[in-house]
């Protein structure tokens, strides 16, 4: 079975991505800043927003826990969208050749569900050219969960070996190929052109 579509994670494959983008603005001591990113709002903490938990809900916890702390915390919430940098070097000339090349184009992002409507509205020229995304705070399930790719080849009417997923992290690519789908390990544009050509979807 050939690949015939192409399936993008969004933060780090699409675009930059990290908390540091939002509270390097709001923090200028670098210890501070690092204990903001690395401790108060962790990866441990944000990802229970990719599995569908609301901001509101989750909120009032971490600030009882780091009350000292808690206009960064209400920060996230009304200004996560400056958390998202610029496109990936590269990507967008990708994406459009997919496109122009009629290739199907897939997401599966790991986002906060409530999120998730403005940045769409905001990145529409981008993400016009895609056919659906699922996002995991929608569906209430976050990479990897295999659940999560199941779903994808399912909505988005794959079998097994048609979909080239593409994302920067290991585990998600391989428990994607543990569910039929191709996996690439994103390390930049330059890379992927290569696994894209040598699946012949561009030139």
């Amino acid at each position: 079975m050939s690949v015939t579509a192409v399936v993008f994670d969004v933060g780090n494959v699409l675009y930059h991505w990290h908390p540091r983008y939002l509270y390097e603005k709001l923090i200028d001591d670098p210890a501070e800043l690092a204990r903001i990113v690395d401790i108060v709002m962790s990866d441990q903490w944000h990802w229970q927003l990719d599995a569908g938990w609301k901001f509101a809900d989750l909120a009032p916890g971490l600030i009882e826990k780091y009350p000292e702390d808690a206009d960064y915390i209400r920060a996230w919430g009304a200004r996560f969208h400056e958390s998202i940098g610029a496109p990936i070097d590269g990507i967008e000339a990708i994406v459009s050749e997919l496109y122009a090349r009629d290739v199907p184009l897939y997401g599966i992002t790991n986002f906060p569900g409530e999120f998730w409507p403005p940045f769409r509205r905001r990145e529409a020229a981008m993400f016009d050219r895609f056919r659906d995304v699922i996002v995991s705070g929608v569906e209430g399930i976050a990479k990897p969960d295999p659940a999560i790719f199941r779903l994808a080849r399912e909505r988005f009417h794959l079998n097994a070996g048609e979909g080239l997923f593409i994302d920067d992290s290991a585990a998600n690519t391989r428990a994607s190929e543990e569910q039929g789908f191709v996996g690439h390990h994103f390390r930049g544009a330059g890379a992927l052109a290569q696994t894209l050509r040598r699946h012949g979807l561009i030139r």
